[in-house]
């Protein structure tokens, strides 16, 4: 019975379709086709519509800073789990699949660049690890670039992409946001200029401490900018959101934001707008400077304010 006794002939099976297809995505904005050489070319930008695609945070650096400027800083501080956290996975675990999905070794990469020339301190969130959540390591970095620009003279940009507070650090999380925004106090008082760029999506505790708290915020077109997510303020306030509600062009109607820019014009309005704030030759008022002003005690600056308040309503009512 040779025929069933003979060897099986070998098919090839094809395990990957070719077609003409091949290296095209549809745009999720307004489902026309963009081959991904374009996409890339145009700044992960769709060039039919221009919804804006979401960078990674080296993607971001190397948008902003001149070519070969950035130096990164405060690498040592590196993510634990101090509480020994497990929901369906361990926190550890998805710290390690966080690594390898990101290349990164967390959330924040922060450090020194030139924008056209221009130094400054700059802060990118990469939603790429953990959706860009904020733990102890990603406030204590953003922390150390802030403190690091108050001693520097440094001018401070900020671009935020997060989902929020991190969960499995529980209150060590939500401490960030007090110590974010407590750095950012000094570097107000040192009278250095701080912009915040928004990117799609920043939201929960990142847009409730730092992300908002810029001198100049900026935002990219149709960024989703929210403490909660749409679906839960409707849940909770049982009533449908206005359409585009928590976007930029609505937040820019309303004054949250002070302008919304492309991502293709984003590098030149930095500089146009750090140009402005810092060429200005100010000289920085030291805490004492301030004292022989105002009199002995800065803290007595209110009381003084009161008794100018209350002598023009004396003379307003005569």
């Amino acid at each position: 019975m040779g025929l069933f006794s003979r060897n099986k002939p070998k098919i090839k099976v094809q395990t990957t379709k070719k077609d003409g297809y091949s290296g095209w995505v549809k745009c999720t904005h307004c489902n026309d086709m963009v081959h991904a050489n374009e996409l890339q070319q145009n700044l992960h930008c769709c060039p039919k519509c221009s919804y804006h695609y979401r960078l990674s945070g080296t993607q971001r650096v190397e948008l902003l800073s001149d070519e070969a400027s950035f130096t990164e800083l405060f690498q040592q501080f590196k993510p634990l789990d101090p509480l020994q956290f497990v929901d369906t996975e361990a926190y550890a675990k998805r710290l390690e699949s966080a690594k390898k999905n990101s290349n990164r070794d967390e959330a924040a990469i922060v450090g020194t660049c030139k924008i056209l020339g221009k130094e400054v301190a700059l802060g990118v969130l990469d939603f790429s690890f953990m959706a860009g959540s904020m733990g102890s390591v990603v406030g204590e970095r953003l922390t150390s670039i802030i403190e690091y620009a108050c001693l520097q003279n440094l001018p401070l940009v900020l671009v935020s992409a997060s989902g929020g507070a991190r969960m499995q650090e529980s209150a060590l999380s939500l401490m960030q946001m007090a110590k974010t925004a407590g750095a950012l106090a000094k570097l107000h008082e040192r009278g250095l200029p701080y912009i915040s760029v928004l990117t799609n999506p920043t939201t929960g505790g990142v847009t409730a401490s730092f992300a908002t708290l810029g001198d100049v915020i900026i935002a990219e077109p149709d960024a989703l900018i929210a403490f909660a997510g749409p679906r839960v303020v409707e849940q909770a306030m049982r009533e449908k959101l206005p359409p585009g509600a928590q976007r930029s062009e609505f937040l820019l109607e309303r004054g949250m934001i002070d302008c919304i820019v492309n991502r293709h014009e984003l590098k030149q309005k930095l500089f146009q707008l750090l140009d402005f704030l810092t060429d200005n030759q100010r000289v920085f008022q030291e805490h004492t400077a301030l004292k022989v002003m105002y009199g002995q005690s800065i803290e007595k600056l209110p009381h003084k304010l009161k008794e100018l308040l209350a002598l023009a309503e004396t003379q307003i009512l005569k």
